[in-house]
């Protein structure tokens, strides 16, 4: 290229030089996180309960171990293994990422290459001549059959002036952190289901123990109602009832059955089996009732996943506004572009079959019959709509929280006063079945007590259920052991998935 070509260029580059200056703009408005009244320091039901000590649930993301069952343990582990919920938000988790990567892309310029060869005649002329007899006579001549060598590459790159590609940017790496709040809702989620049905898988086990004492007991009542018969003491009739109240005991242990079959399979789904390959053997419950874990309101906008996942999209419609915005303005492109030319074969690659263009391209929508606007008005509106979702999933967790501390603490007394009603239900079948060996009341009292007994456990049994599951649920709630700051940086969680992901499936493949 000679000084002439380059003087020539001066007002090119000072158009580069004024679009890299102006690319330090970026229309559209800057983020602002949305702003929650998180309320008082404290719980309205959470004021007199102490603190868990001394684990709190962000020592080491595993939640369920304050319950202190090795088998919920190694169960909640399987979930990462091959829970298929969670496969598909790792799978849309790392499509959130691609999709960074290709919103940066338009950074750079690109660039591409050609070649072609092609052979071809450019026309033919005709002439006419007159003759010694007044006729007129007419010859062609064939066009000429020409080949054309070509290559060229061609480079290409629209100047960021007005920020579009940052908001872009913007748009999908907020996106793409919502995503892998995604996944860590998902992955809360199905521990959290998992740590439900297992307890009350114990609790119906412990359930069917009870009836399975019942009806132990209920046949023992039976034998000594049918030999007081036979030494003509009772009637036939309470022979009659023991039995029905013998075989309506039966009953419901087998009724018990059902259930517990029906949550060991939601656990095998939980844990990626199918129901005929997983199996949990009756076991006792030996999981307690945890401390109640505690904190101040405003964590909650750093502790659950489906918090940040919300706030996460609220950046990335605010984003969609720079990005629509952008449209009113005019795109500047560079090119250059520059290749050979030839007719020949052989002197293809030449320097005098070199050509070359360089030069800049303004382009600017006049008139598009309000597409601009419209496109404006709705990135505004998809941006007041997640801004909405966002502060009702706050309320939402303020909600849960409460409904599970008033749960826990309402439950905590219910259990105590059914605890005493039990006892007294079981002083009760005492003091009548021996009344009635003595022939001073009928039968019908001894079965009234024994049924009344029999509720009582029932009742405690299932309100040790609730406290388990209102204690599962308040972990949720509190967000588990979910960290937020994982979101600040995109590359290492998306490693840490992608080896967490590779391993899972190795183990998965082993069994």
């Amino acid at each position: 290229m000679t000084q002439q070509d380059l003087f020539k260029l001066k007002p090119l580059l000072a158009v580069l030089a004024a679009s890299l200056a102006l690319a330090a703009c970026s229309v559209g408005p800057d983020y602002v996180r949305p702003q929650m009244d998180t309320g008082p320091a404290v719980f309205k039901e959470g004021q007199h309960w102490k603190p868990a000590q001394p684990r709190d649930l962000m020592a080491d993301g595993k939640w369920w171990e304050m319950f202190g069952d090795p088998q919920l343990n190694a169960l909640a582990d399987q979930v990462d293994i091959s829970n298929q919920n969670l496969a598909l938000a790792e799978a849309n988790f790392r499509s959130a990422v691609a999709l960074v990567q290709s919103s940066r892309s338009a950074y750079a310029p690109t660039l591409s290459a050609s070649a072609g060869a092609s052979r071809g005649r450019s026309g033919s002329a005709g002439s006419s001549s007159a003759t010694s007899s007044g006729m007129s006579t007419s010859s062609s001549s064939s066009g000429s059959v020409r080949n054309a060598y070509t290559f060229s590459l061609t480079a290409s790159w629209e100047a960021d002036i007005w920020g579009k590609v940052r908001r872009d940017v913007e748009s999908s790496q907020a996106s793409a952190q919502a995503s892998a709040a995604d996944l860590a809702a998902a992955r809360l989620s199905a521990q959290a289901q998992l740590a439900q049905n297992y307890l009350q898988l114990r609790v119906l086990d412990a359930q069917q123990q009870l009836l399975e004492d019942t009806v132990q007991a209920y046949q023992r009542s039976l034998q000594v109602t049918q030999n007081q018969y036979a030494a003509g003491l009772v009637a036939k009739s309470d022979v009659i009832q023991a039995q029905t109240q013998l075989k309506s005991a039966q009953a419901s242990a087998l009724d018990n059955g059902v259930t517990r079959a029906q949550v060991e399979h939601a656990i095998a789904l939980l844990v990626g089996k199918t129901p005929a390959q997983f199996s949990l053997p009756r076991a006792p419950l030996t999981a307690v009732a945890p401390p109640v874990p505690q904190g101040v309101p405003s964590m909650l906008l750093e502790r659950r996943p489906d918090v940040a996942a919300a706030e996460r999209r609220v950046a990335s419609a605010n984003a969609k506004i720079g990005v629509a915005k952008a449209a009113y303005f005019p795109s500047l492109t560079l090119s250059v572009s520059g290749g050979y030319q030839s007719s020949t074969f052989a002197d293809w690659f030449t320097l005098p079959g070199r050509v070359w263009s360089l030069g800049p391209q303004l382009a600017q929508t006049i008139f598009d019959g309000g597409a601009r606007a419209a496109a404006t008005d709705q990135a505004i509106a998809t941006y007041d709509g997640t801004v909405a979702t966002y502060k009702q999933t706050v309320l939402t967790a303020f909600q849960e929280v409460e409904d599970n501390l008033a749960a826990l603490r309402i439950l905590e007394q219910e259990a105590a006063v059914q605890g005493e009603a039990l006892q007294a239900a079981r002083q009760a079948v005492t003091l009548v079945t021996n009344q009635y060996k003595a022939g001073t009341v009928s039968y019908v009292n001894v079965i009234t007590a024994q049924a009344t007994a029999l509720s009582a456990e029932l009742t405690s049994l299932s309100i040790l259920n609730r406290r388990m599951a209102a204690s599962v649920l308040l972990a949720k709630a509190l967000g588990g052991g979910w960290d937020g700051h994982s979101l600040d940086d995109l590359g290492p969680l998306q490693q840490q998935t992608a080896d967490k992901a590779r391993g899972l499936k190795g183990n998965a493949a082993l069994r």
